[in-house]
């Protein structure tokens, strides 16, 4: 059975800067990492220690980066959301589109894009 996709609008780009996390407070909550340039959304709950990601730091190796939880350490990768111990179970990723100017996060079964940059 699936599930129908649903547009989430976050806020204008303008208001989401690179280097900041903005918190969508739907059930359940997703954060949206601007970093660098790209745009990422994952479910902000951390599976290991229910923290909210959105408090974590964001960590760049490369072309990898990754959001900490601020309880366990826990590491996940904002393009897969696959974890770092203790955590074991990845949070799930959201495709974002920007339309207009307005930052959008699709929530359902469309498969995430490994970042969506601000500009073209």
């Amino acid at each position: 059975m699936q599930t129908a996709t649903q547009a989430v609008e976050v806020c204008p780009v303008t208001e989401l800067p690179a280097g900041e996390i903005r918190l969508v407070e739907i059930e359940p909550p997703i954060s949206v990492f601007n970093v660098g340039g790209l745009l990422f959304a994952i479910d902000d709950t951390c599976t290991h220690a229910k923290a909210s990601l959105s408090d974590g730091d964001v960590e760049i190796d490369g072309d990898d980066c990754y959001v900490e939880c601020p309880f366990h350490l826990a590491q996940f990768d904002l393009r897969t959301g696959r974890p770092s111990l203790p955590a074991s179970k990845p949070v799930r990723t959201h495709t974002v589109e920007i339309c207009d100017g307005l930052i959008t996060v699709l929530v359902g079964i469309v498969p995430a894009l490994p970042g969506t940059p601000t500009s073209s």
